[in-house]
């Protein structure tokens, strides 16, 4: 990871790349922990950073995604500008924040995500088995191919032997 520490007048005390895990972490940022705010670049691997300075009493600011990608403006992008860019940011409060999920609750927040995506999946693809259905113009299905128990011999009724196995592929996806 990379770690860009400002003292409270701007100057850089720290700009290193460097491990990322908690022991490199916090040996790094020792000599500057009073007053330290540590914000992170939504990546997917924030837990642990979190967590630790939650435990350390250290503040902890999560980057907002989306907003963070619409500041940049800069053609040089690398993980050291950023780094920069992003303390100074920080230090004159112009950084959009996104929510730091309680630790008990990301486990259930990461598993309605993935839920969603699954729907979502599923939603496309029931729908396409409709759509080839009538492309071919073979006879209606007659049942709620939502139900695994009405799919019995529907990717057999098309005489093209590559469409059988692309919607076999498309009702075994979207489940039950």
């Amino acid at each position: 990871m990379y770690v860009c520490i400002l003292s409270q007048d701007g100057e850089i005390v720290l700009h290193r790349h460097m491990p990322a895990g908690p022991d490199p972490f916090l040996k790094a940022i020792a000599p500057s922990r009073e007053a330290l705010v540590v914000w992170v670049a939504w990546i997917f691997t924030w837990y642990w950073l979190a967590d630790r300075c939650a435990r350390e009493g250290i503040a902890f600011v999560l980057g907002h995604a989306l907003s963070m990608q619409a500041i940049h403006g800069g053609k040089a992008k690398n993980d050291k500008s950023d780094a920069q860019t992003i303390a100074v940011r920080l230090r004159g409060g112009m950084l959009p924040q996104a929510d730091v999920s309680p630790a008990d609750r990301r486990a259930t927040r990461d598993l309605l995500r993935r839920r969603r995506h699954l729907v979502r999946t599923r939603a496309a693809l029931l729908p396409h088995v409709q759509q080839t259905n009538r492309q071919y113009h073979v006879p209606e299905i007659g049942k709620k191919i939502a139900y695994q128990a009405n799919r019995a011999g529907v990717a057999a009724r098309f005489p093209d032997p590559a469409v059988p196995k692309r919607l076999a592929v498309a009702l075994a996806l979207s489940g039950h």
